[in-house]
């Protein structure tokens, strides 16, 4: 059986790629600080990294998909003292560096790690800058792994837009935001990771697959398609 290994596991995105990657026959291993099926941890606490670690060295052989998606926003420069920036670095950064580090030798053949980015790395609202910090190293941090494992494992990276976890309904100014035509969902997020894990993708190495239904792209100024900007 396939193994996946799936940070933030407990709710959103996170808990959806747990229950797909299940449903697609991986035996999954999750952590999260909240109460989840898996493992109940602190990914800023290097003991307990150490603890599911070696619980996954202990009953999995190999390690076939590591997806880093656990992030916990710690506001920014009008809240974040120097201790809460610094845990979102590390849940956000330290955490994906060292347990690639740590499974490393349980890679299978084909096998590939896949980082949750956001379209925030490179976008920002004010005193988001703990998030965007941790997601604009998230990236740096995968194409440095993806040259320092060439040979050994593939690493790649979804970057999120407005992905809605609750199911609910928009109306034409939410959905309008979008080239696509609507908000996104968790189904579109564990797609595109079905699609990087698949070994028969190997080629796809160090890429940024963006699944934001093309807002990022989108550029709108004062006036334009019906958009006013009140300050």
């Amino acid at each position: 059986m396939k193994t996946a290994v799936i940070t933030g596991c407990a709710r959103g995105i996170g808990e959806y790629l747990a229950r797909g990657f299940s449903a697609a026959g991986y035996q999954v291993y999750g952590i999260d600080l909240l109460e989840n099926p898996y493992f109940q941890g602190d990914l800023a606490e290097q003991e307990d990294l150490d603890r599911f670690v070696a619980q996954i060295k202990n009953e999995a052989g190999t390690v076939d998909v590591l997806i880093n998606n656990a992030m916990q926003s710690s506001g920014g420069i009008e809240t974040a003292n120097y201790e809460q920036f610094n845990r979102a670095l590390h849940i956000g950064i330290s955490a994906p560096f060292y347990l690639v580090q740590q499974l490393r030798k349980l890679f299978g053949e084909g096998a590939g790690v896949i980082n949750i980015l956001s379209t925030r790395m490179a976008q920002s609202q004010a005193d988001t800058e703990s998030y965007s910090a941790a997601k604009g190293g998230l990236r740096a941090l995968s194409h440095a792994l993806m040259v320092s494992l060439a040979g050994e494992v593939r690493v790649n990276s979804i970057v999120p837009g407005w992905i809605d976890t609750t199911g609910s309904e928009f109306g034409p100014e939410d959905r309008g935001q979008h080239p696509s035509d609507r908000v996104g969902t968790p189904d579109d997020i564990l797609r595109a990771a079905l699609f990087l894990a698949d070994p028969g993708n190997r080629f796809i190495n160090g890429a940024e697959l963006y699944v934001d239904g093309g807002m990022s792209k989108r550029m709108i100024y004062h006036g334009d398609e019906g958009w006013t900007f009140t300050p």
